[in-house]
């Protein structure tokens, strides 16, 4: 049980957490991964290598003893990591783990003359409670994704029945479900996990679906990355026929119903889900506004696709900024960087838009500058990580 003095210490620990936050969850994944080896197929371990996964875990903690007396203060952050961990199939057992070498992290991190009994005391009380909430939620997604039409629980077998080359880098697969009955459906915006062996390791992953909610398979489009095990794996190995397990749809980074405009901003891979968002913002007549960025054509997927639409659909209007054109590449819109300048002449006259934008990290930094300097309200200008979260600011 959580208590007041309880919630008072680990309000004291803030300044501790914000020097030393990422030595305590460098260690802290480095105990988990030896001492319980049976969680490492859910951690990418590029993220891990990069560091990215231990500062949004030290970010997370921060910002969990910051608010502890006033949680609705963490705003989404509760709910990406919801859906997250619903992606991946994440269970009640597996927080026991992470308590356990939580604590002892602090305790080790922080020496006993800081990381005192009580210390220990008071962030165990403050892991259970959080443990006890995500448990919660993750559980009622669990037995409503089950329950829904086309839904399930846990791993279910697809089939490749389909496999289109997008791009020098970028491959889309087509996925069926084995026993063919019908696939929940989803919300454009939202990814699914996926699990697969790679050289006999179990490995999970997300990746953005596509292309709008159909009710016979899904779609992913997955870049080639230089030390992607998974992707290359995909790329590789999983032709027409092969059998793949997928965990159901998740994801909050979906595309709301408005009448306003919608802008779509795109940089590399980051256009898949603005992909299922465009699918199922045209038929509606929305005005949308669809901006992509490539180092050049080779690596443009979808580009075909989106001017055919355009031709189609008067009511969208396209543009490409290529970084290094080559000399047979068709003619972008622009070249170099996505600036200030090419926004504001590329966005609609009022900046009361409904905008959406995935790319990199320092593209999607660019970017939010942008539209906040252009007046795009900030509650209407939405992103989403690829890979752990992190700040934009």
């Amino acid at each position: 049980m959580l208590s007041d003095v309880h919630r008072a210490i680990v309000k004291s620990t803030v300044p501790l957490l914000e020097s030393g936050g990422e030595a305590l969850t460098t260690h802290f994944y480095k105990m988990l991964m030896r001492d319980y080896p049976q969680v490492i197929p859910l951690f990418n371990k590029a993220h891990q290598g990069s560091g990215d996964q231990q500062r949004a875990l030290a970010n997370g903690v921060l910002m969990y003893a910051r608010h502890i007396d006033q949680l609705e203060q963490l705003g989404g952050l509760v709910t990406t990591i919801i859906n997250k961990h619903v992606a991946l199939q994440i269970q009640p057992e597996h927080y026991p783990m992470v308590g356990d070498c939580l604590l002892r992290a602090i305790r080790e991190v922080l020496g006993a003359e800081i990381a005192t009994d009580q210390v220990i005391d008071a962030w165990g009380a403050a892991y259970g409670q959080l443990a006890d909430i995500l448990i919660g939620a993750e559980e009622g997604i669990y037995q409503a994704t089950e329950q829904a039409d086309g839904g399930w629980r846990g791993l279910r077998k697809f089939v490749v029945v389909r496999r289109v080359d997008e791009s020098e880098e970028i491959t889309s697969f087509y996925l069926a479900p084995e026993d063919g009955k019908a696939i929940l459906e989803y919300h454009p915006g939202q990814y699914i996990g996926l699990c697969v062996t790679v050289d006999g390791e179990e490995m999970r992953r997300q990746y953005s679906l596509s292309a709008a909610p159909n009710s016979k398979m899904y779609r992913i489009s997955v870049k080639r990355e230089p030390n992607g095990k998974v992707s290359n794996f995909l790329h590789d190995h999983m032709t027409v026929g092969k059998q793949i397990n997928l965990m159901p749809p998740s994801g909050e980074f979906t595309l709301t119903q408005s009448e306003r405009p919608l802008v779509l901003i795109s940089g590399g891979v980051g256009i898949t889900p603005m992909l299922a968002m465009l699918d199922a913002a045209l038929p509606k007549k929305r005005p949308v506004v669809f901006i992509h960025a490539a180092r050049h054509g080779g690596v443009h997927a979808f580009g075909k696709k989106i001017a055919d639409l355009a031709q189609e659909h008067p009511q969208l209007q396209h543009y490409v900024c290529y970084e290094q054109p080559r000399e047979q590449d068709p003619a972008p819109h622009a070249t170099g960087y996505i600036d200030r300048d090419k926004l504001a002449g590329w966005l609609p006259e009022s900046m009361d838009v409904d905008a959406y934008f995935v790319g990199p990290k320092s593209f999607m930094k660019a970017i939010k500058r942008h539209l906040h300097e252009l007046g795009v309200p900030a509650a209407q200008a939405r992103y989403e990580f690829f890979g752990p979260a992190s700040s934009l600011d």
